[in-house]
């Protein structure tokens, strides 16, 4: 992870035989930099650790990359390439998940800001259905302010998709989107989905079979199957490399559009580490912190 230049050019070449369609794009002048130039840059960065936008530049000060595009505009194309970033993911995670009868469901806490801030901080706050709120994390018993990460991955580790909401939304209201996303499989969960409505809602409307296992003082408790509470680990280590490696948890964003965009362009890295791992490197696609070259 050592040259951004290889890397950036390594991924840059598969990313081009995604054929990704960016003529809807009005711009009046060319830039000396395309969008799928920008995507690459992003993702390099993110694979890298570097998630501030200045140290991007002074890393990439001497190269050819230098001169093509300054940072003021790349974070404004960074923000509107959304779309086309995210259409990048799904092609990579089309390559994965054809075929997958099992996926993990899961959420994580994405702090913005210590509690003692949360009332003079002005971040995020343009318009009251993005801006933040205060929530509860069970599994790591503390309260936090800022937005949740819901994701669903499959048993291999690739993040199929994933959505933010606020920090006071209940995991189980994510299910509702759920069904519009994956169908004919296990989904396998933690206590924070148990719901028998929600169980026959997703079975009978896109054939999903929610696995969770049940708590102690339920009627006729039985412990969940070994291999679904082993399995479901695999979306907790996923969460783990997004802070490890990907900082996800750093916010330098002033706005939800720029906070949005910096999680999904993390997420799509690491996406892309894995098919690259996978498609051209023929190694196990979760050595994410190996060398590209």
């Amino acid at each position: 992870m050592n040259n951004f230049i290889q890397n950036y050019e390594l991924i840059l070449c598969e990313l081009q035989k995604m054929e990704i369609n960016f003529s809807s794009i009005r711009q009046i002048r060319k830039p000396k930099l395309n969008s799928l130039g920008v995507i690459t840059m992003a993702i390099t960065a993110e694979y890298m650790s570097i998630d501030s936008e200045c140290q991007l530049f002074r890393v990439i000060s001497g190269s050819y990359l230098e001169n093509k595009i300054e940072r003021s505009v790349y974070n404004r194309r960074r923000r509107k390439l959304f779309d086309f970033i995210d259409l990048v993911r799904k092609k990579m995670v089309h390559a994965f998940n054809e075929f997958e009868e099992y996926y993990i469901i899961d959420s994580m806490p994405l702090e913005i800001c210590k509690k003692s801030r949360q009332y003079s901080l002005k971040i995020c706050k343009s318009k009251y259905e993005t801006s933040p709120e205060k929530g509860y994390c069970a599994s790591q018993d503390f309260w936090f302010y800022g937005y949740k990460l819901h994701a669903i991955c499959s048993i291999n580790g690739v993040f199929q998709s994933f959505d933010l909401t606020k920090a006071n939304v209940h995991d189980i209201h994510y299910l509702e989107d759920v069904k519009n996303q994956i169908n004919d499989c296990v989904l396998l969960g933690d206590k924070g989905y148990l719901s028998i409505e929600k169980q026959v809602d997703l079975f009978e409307s896109a054939n999903i079979k929610l696995e969770t296992p049940m708590r102690k003082n339920q009627i006729n408790y039985k412990k969940q199957a070994y291999v679904f509470r082993k399995s479901r680990k695999r979306i907790e280590t996923l969460f783990s490399q997004l802070c490890d490696q990907f900082k996800i948890r750093n916010n330098y964003a002033k706005s939800f559009e720029g906070f949005k965009t910096r999680i999904l362009t993390k997420i799509t890295a690491l996406t892309t580490i894995q098919f690259l791992n996978k498609f051209v490197l023929n190694r196990s696609i979760n050595r994410i912190k190996l060398n590209l070259f």
